[in-house]
């Protein structure tokens, strides 16, 4: 795949796909913020900051999908290089921003249907790991 096309499909993936998965608890909570849980207004600030925590990861990730590694974070135009670095030093650093942000939802919106969306979605991301990524990768 040619640099300008692994951009190109990596920035549409990266509006798509986080928008579909962490975009759909605004819709889940009816765009409502509830009281913070216990009461505790510090709860909610905790979560603002583990959704900031969890922005940069995804951006890194992406751009060396695209710029070092020649593909996509879809499955339907993986990279042809197998990379390993991340800003997170860790492997599968994607789910790990995607709980990040999932749990700063909860926490910031106060609401704990989220907290079952974010643990389905966790689930489903590990299965793919499993089941698709490490045998193929």
């Amino acid at each position: 795949m040619q640099k300008t096309n692994a951009v190109l499909g990596s920035a549409l993936f990266f509006v798509i796909a986080p928008c579909l998965a962490r975009g759909m608890p605004w819709f889940i909570t009816g765009r409502e913020v509830h009281p913070s849980f216990f009461g505790l207004e510090f709860i909610r600030a905790n979560g603002l900051v583990l959704i900031l925590l969890g922005l940069p990861a995804p951006v890194d990730s992406f751009a060396r999908f695209a710029l070092h590694w020649l593909g996509t974070p879809a499955p339907v135009a993986p990279p042809q290089h197998l990379g390993r670095a991340s800003i997170s030093f860790c492997a599968n650093s994607d789910v790990r921003w995607v709980i990040s942000i999932g749990l700063g939802q909860v926490l910031l919106l106060a609401d704990w249907h989220l907290f079952d969306h974010g643990a389905v979605f966790w689930l489903a991301c590990h299965v793919f790991v499993v089941v698709y990524e490490e045998p193929t990768g």
